[in-house]
């Protein structure tokens, strides 16, 4: 037999504590449990959290990169937390003056979602959390699929996604960083 899940509201979302450091994502109400990463995982975000705060520092912006540690709240009872969101610095400013979790009610301005293995998995990067954060207005969407060796950088216009897949040696081109010197292998491939 088995057993339901409870569903929570957003709000007992925000202020839920297993008494664990498990994290979760919640959809429908439901709450996903969030696997730890596997090493290459790791070193991805590593990478491109890395490369992305370097950025950042060096052209002045005031932006915040945050690694895994911030939600975004896509739909009225679905809240997810990308491997690595960029948003503004006023927004960051913003919620830090609340209590509860690190939850963007506001669109990221871009999102980093490293691919792990198995079915679900990628159903839920390149379809579910492709759809929400199309729907919630969040500009740039890259998905790191260390089994395919590919960058899909997706660019919201008019309302969906435009996608470019970029393999190899190709040069990833950012909207948000245009002047980002990056390749999938040095990403995908580090030394």
């Amino acid at each position: 037999m088995t057993q339901t899940p409870v569903k929570l509201t957003f709000d007992e979302y925000l202020t839920y504590d297993d008494g664990t450091d498990n994290r979760y994502e919640l959809e429908d109400g439901v709450l996903i449990p969030m696997t730890p990463a596997s090493p290459i995982h790791s070193d991805i975000v590593e990478i491109v959290y890395d490369t992305f705060k370097a950025e950042v520092k060096r052209l002045g912006l005031d932006l915040k990169v945050k690694q895994g540690d911030v939600g975004v709240r896509t739909r009225f009872s679905r809240s997810r937390q990308p491997d690595i969101a960029i948003i503004q610095g006023e927004d960051w400013r913003r919620l830090r003056q609340f209590k509860k979790s690190a939850i963007l009610e506001v669109p990221a301005l871009l999102v980093v979602e490293v691919v792990s293995p198995g079915e679900d998995n990628e159903n839920r990067d390149y379809v579910k959390k492709m759809t929400e954060y199309a729907e919630f207005g969040i500009y740039e969407y890259w998905i790191i699929d260390p089994l395919t060796e590919q960058i899909t950088i997706n660019f919201l216009i008019n309302g969906s996604y435009q996608n470019t897949i970029f393999t190899g040696q190709q040069r990833i081109i950012s909207q948000l960083f245009p002047e980002l010197n990056l390749t999938v292998e040095q990403i995908l491939i580090p030394e």
